[in-house]
């Protein structure tokens, strides 16, 4: 009997270990890959009726997507006049540390929005946050030490405040800083906050810049309020740019997904685009594969899969579209919401509209495919939801709460 005692502990044991090796952190802006892509992630055979609801905490306001590392999970938010940066356990929701620091008020058009938006990174036990009105810290992730921190005295920010989430690459903290038609996108040290380089010009937008690898260099990609660019990791100069002006009603907000030596972007008010990067002689050019003017997002990055671009058009319908040929595969007729987020779970997409109400897809380029579909929130949700393994982390307007698949 003991020996059956002891053959089951260790057989529970080694599931636990199995299911943690497979669960994946989420340690910036659009998951691990800035792509919307997660691994481990078992679809079952059944779906349940609803989600099993593990905890809820309330955390502050605020629309920043939190970070996963390991066993603890890190959010940025207000609280009253503060902007904090919270360390919980993930497993529990219990406060490990917090890092707080006076901001200013949120006003005008954005006042319904008071909390940060930008999504941390963390890299080599640091992590780096973007406050709302444009202070940038860097702390030690284990203790929340404040390692370096940009403030931001004349408070240039955009229109809306900010909305542009750090990038960490090669130990180099990016950031585009600034406000309308003045901006510095910056690259700085992520141990000192030391500026290694700055490129001046366009003013940010609210996108986040990614990384591209054109041969053997490193690009960042920048969305500006004007234009879509790539600057060297190295020196920080541009390689190229690619005017994309906005229609009325519309801001460059959704930031670009990059596929080898293609970009996929939208946002404009003007459908999608797809442009390749070629190497021509010394230097790199841009030349457009497709323009799709029927389908195009307002607040959200599509995602690829097996060849196809998902997401959610500036109609607040979920489409389907070829990235081969740009051509529409399918546009759904059921309104959902234009700020939404979707993730890439390998067989199965999730969506998760600002409604709050998570949908579980088919990616199925004939058709649009529910699988699931549940109500995960009761207020405005503008953060991914973060995927480990069989586990969802939602943050709403005030709350975080772990959800579990079973």
């Amino acid at each position: 009997m003991k020996k059956n005692n002891l053959f089951f502990s260790m057989l529970i044991i080694i599931l636990i270990n199995c299911s943690n090796l497979f669960s994946q952190d989420w340690p910036q802006f659009r998951g691990i890959g800035r792509d919307s892509k997660v691994t481990g992630f078992k679809s079952p055979n059944t779906w349940p009726a609803e989600l099993k609801q593990v905890w809820k905490v309330n955390v502050g306001f605020g629309d920043a997507t939190p970070v996963l590392s390991g066993k603890r999970i890190y959010l940025a938010v207000r609280q009253n006049t503060d902007e904090v940066i919270l360390c919980l356990d993930a497993g529990s929701g219990k406060e490990i540390w917090r890092s707080a620091y006076t901001a200013l008020a949120v006003t005008g058009p954005a006042t319904s929005h008071p909390g940060p938006r930008s999504t941390p990174a963390i890299a080599d036990g640091k992590i780096v946050t973007f406050g709302v009105t444009g202070i940038l810290t860097c702390l030690d992730a284990s203790t929340g030490k404040v390692l370096w921190r940009k403030e931001n005295p004349e408070n240039a920010v955009p229109q809306f405040y900010t909305g542009m989430s750090p990038l960490i690459v090669d130990k180099i903290c990016i950031a585009h800083l600034g406000k309308k038609d003045m901006g510095q996108v910056v690259a700085l040290d992520l141990a000192t906050g030391n500026e290694k380089w700055k490129w001046e010009s366009d003013g940010p937008s609210y996108a986040s810049p990614s990384v591209m690898t054109t041969g053997k260099q490193k690009h960042i990609i920048v969305q500006t309020e004007k234009n879509l660019i790539a600057l060297s990791l190295e020196n920080g100069k541009l390689q190229w740019q690619v005017a994309t002006p906005v229609q009325q009603r519309f801001y460059n907000c959704t930031s670009p997904y990059i596929n080898g030596d293609i970009i996929y972007y939208t946002g404009q008010g003007s459908g999608t685009k797809a442009i390749q990067v070629v190497r021509d002689g010394d230097k790199y050019v841009t030349k457009e594969l497709w323009s799709n003017p029927e389908i195009g997002a307002k607040w959200n990055t599509p995602v690829l899969k097996d060849g196809f671009l998902y997401g959610f058009t500036d109609q607040k319908r979920l489409y389907c579209i070829d990235a081969s040929s740009g051509k529409t595969a399918w546009n759904d007729n059921t309104v959902s919401s234009d700020f939404s987020t979707i993730v890439d779970c390998g067989p199965v997409i999730i969506g998760l509209p600002s409604t709050g109400n998570l949908i579980v897809m088919k990616p199925d380029p004939k058709a649009y495919s529910e699988t699931a579909k549940y109500k995960v929130a009761d207020t405005p949700v503008y953060a991914f939801p973060v995927i480990s393994g069989n586990t969802l982390y939602v943050k709403d307007s005030e709350n975080l709460t772990l959800f579990r698949v079973e």
